[in-house]
């Protein structure tokens, strides 16, 4: 874990999502925190993840999630130097 990433604060808003018991109150509950555009934009993350984990290339996963490039770099970068994040909520799902 990056040590830039870990605060009280972080923790406390982790603390809550775990909280959380359904697909209707993460709805509650992000919708509230986050923008309709962050909510999509992290979503599309966690799919360019799993089609970049099916060995999908750059211009197929483009074009089938809007992602651009750079979005597709950061999270390819995540899948080979991260702390294995993506992997571990795949194998549970």
């Amino acid at each position: 874990m990056s040590k830039n990433i870990k605060s009280h604060e972080i923790d406390k808003l982790f603390e809550v999502i775990l909280t959380l018991e359904n697909v209707k109150e993460c709805y509650d509950f992000f919708e509230d925190i986050c923008t309709v555009n962050e909510l999509h934009a992290l979503a599309q993350r966690l799919h360019v993840a799993k089609m970049l984990r099916e060995q999908n290339t750059y211009l197929e996963i483009a074009e089938k999630t809007g992602a651009s490039t750079a979005t597709i770099s950061r999270v390819n970068r995540s899948l080979n130097y991260g702390n294995d994040g993506y992997d571990m909520v795949f194998s549970r799902v």
